[in-house]
């Protein structure tokens, strides 16, 4: 009996297990590798909120999007202006559009692709911001998960916030990413 005691106390004595162990050299630990996994969309995810939090836009930042809300509306009016203006002044708007006429197809052609241009940046633009307010969102619904994952059965919806308050993790320091420093570094200078 005590050599059979003493064959387990080498293969599982002392709070180890020795054939997982083993096993680990040829095969990864699936738990172990999700747990990482895991940390290191979090650790992604805070990373990216901290590059795009709200409220750290400047002057220019905030003009220049006011600046590109005006074309839209701006040639919305001017379609109906120029309906008015055919009824107004019927002969005045056929001198104008006979004049129009004759600008020359190149010019037209330069008006189309700064049109263009100009709605295609503005959907990037946006595009990019609406993959912001995502992440943004994915984060608080992951520290929500947790939460309620830790919660009672039945909790109450006040527990679920001072929860949530309570587990609110800071986000990174700006000097944790050298770029995202340098990036503000140069937005303060603007």
């Amino acid at each position: 009996m005590g050599l059979i005691t003493s064959l387990f106390d080498l293969i599982f004595g002392n709070g180890r297990n020795v054939l997982r162990e083993t096993a680990e050299v040829f095969r990864e630990n699936t738990e172990s590798g999700a747990t990482r996994d895991h940390q290191g969309r979090e650790q992604a995810l805070s990373q990216f909120a901290a590059e795009f939090l709200p409220g750290q836009r400047g002057r220019f930042d905030r003009f220049m999007d006011a600046v590109n809300r005006l074309p839209r509306p701006m040639m919305a009016l001017g379609c109906l202006g120029l309906f008015t203006a055919a009824m107004i002044n019927p002969q005045g708007f056929a001198l104008r559009m006979q004049g129009i006429a004759l600008v020359p197809d190149p010019l037209w052609w330069l008006l189309g692709v700064v049109v263009s241009f100009y709605f295609g940046a503005r959907h990037q633009m946006k595009g990019q911001e609406f993959q912001r307010n995502m992440l943004r969102n994915l984060s608080q619904n992951q520290r929500l998960l947790q939460v309620l994952r830790e919660a009672e059965p039945h909790p109450s919806p006040q527990q679920i916030s001072s929860k949530i308050a309570q587990t609110d993790a800071p986000l990174p320091k700006s000097g944790d990413n050298p770029a995202l420093e340098d990036w503000r570094a140069k937005q303060r200078q603007e």
